[in-house]
């Protein structure tokens, strides 16, 4: 099934931006791989028909091996489930490699980066607000680096919220290898992607361009610590440029890692203190990804209506007294990550109010 995709993907000089062409041109990679030789240099504005490898070259048959895993997957820009977020990106990856659950990818997400050797204020800092937001139902993707990466996969996890890592290796690869054990529990529990195939080594040239596709999938990007030099900048204008909310965490004058967080809140990023001031400011935004509006324009205010009878069912079952998520969700038969998003909506349009011991209640004002 994936045979001609992996003989594409590669193929010599045929990056990201070739088999994109291919894809816009063919509709497809496979489509592709069937036309003629003149047809596929013409579609591709290159000579790539004579370089592409054949079944059995070792690393086509690498990537398939790998495929061949039932824990496995590789999600092409042909696919409709291919992330409309991801598409609008600079130089959107042809092709993702991913262990996991590919649908987390349709979820709400927020980043969160920072540097890889933070402070312990630091470290817990991007723990306890990716804890805070993941069980609000807001995903968490990071870079699943050493510090402030760890530290917020590690909080989604412990909230049993989403939590998407986007590495710069291949899919059999982890970096730092000390996050192992991590990267093991996320692809579990959550999902772990990369445009880079199996057998690909870490190299300092994969990680900016990891940082595009994380600033890519997010509604927003939070800055925990970093320094003036830190790729996390890099991952925040990325993000800037693209029209992403860009939250910092500020820190002490006194504190080099506070440098960069604190550049960024002088060119306009916002300064949170909590999670709440996030979701405050991208409460249009879930609003409008949860109802699936596409619009070009974002209104300034939620929109405050039930989006669909679903949400509405929920609503009813939330009383005035405290009802546990556990609860809605046996309830409704939706899963944990279904029923955590729909609440968030539902808080943030006014209609209830999330409590202590993982309960929701109904706001008196809300209607009936």
């Amino acid at each position: 099934m994936h045979t001609s995709q992996a003989r594409l993907i590669h193929t010599k000089g045929a990056g990201s931006a070739t088999l994109q062409r291919l894809v816009a041109h063919f509709g497809s990679l496979q489509t592709a791989l069937q036309a003629s030789p003149d047809s596929l240099n013409r579609a591709a504005g290159k000579n790539i028909a004579d370089k592409i490898p054949r079944s059995d070259d070792p690393q086509v048959r690498r990537t398939l091996e790998w495929l061949s895993q039932p824990e496995n997957g590789l999600l092409t820009c042909d696919s409709s489930d291919y992330p409309s977020l991801l598409r609008e990106c600079d130089s959107p990856p042809a092709a993702l490699f991913y262990t996991g659950d590919i649908s987390l990818l349709k979820q709400p997400l927020l980043a969160i980066v920072g540097s890889r050797t933070p402070t312990r204020g630091g470290t817990q800092n991007a723990h306890d607000f990716s804890a805070d937001l993941a069980a609000r139902g807001l995903g968490i993707v990071s870079g699943l680096a050493a510090g402030i990466d760890a530290a917020a996969h590690r909080g989604a996890l412990d909230a049993d919220g989403i939590t998407i890592a986007v590495t710069g290796t291949g899919p059999d690869r982890v970096y730092p290898a000390g996050n192992h054990a991590l990267a093991v529990e996320i692809a579990a529990r959550g999902l772990i992607i990369t445009e880079h195939p199996p057998g690909t080594q870490a190299h300092p040239g994969h990680f900016p361009r990891r940082n595009r596709i994380i600033a890519a999938l997010a509604l927003g990007i939070l800055v925990v610590e970093a320094a003036e030099k830190s790729g996390s900048l890099i991952t925040a204008r990325l993000g800037s440029e693209a029209g992403r909310e860009v939250f910092a965490i500020p820190g002490s004058i006194h504190n080099a890692l506070t440098k960069g967080t604190h550049k960024l809140i002088r060119q306009g990023a916002k300064l949170v203190e909590n999670a709440a001031d996030i979701l405050e400011e991208l409460a249009p935004l879930l609003a409008q990804a949860r109802s699936d509006v596409n619009s070009d324009r974002i209104d300034s205010k939620a929109d405050k209506s039930l989006p669909d009878p679903e949400y509405e069912a929920l609503l009813d079952l939330i009383a005035h007294d405290p009802v546990s998520v556990d609860k809605l969700i046996q309830k409704t038969g939706l899963t944990a990550e279904v029923v955590s998003s729909m609440l968030l909506l539902l808080e943030l349009n006014g209609h209830v109010e999330s409590l202590p011991g993982n309960c929701y209640c109904r706001i008196a004002s809300s209607p009936n």
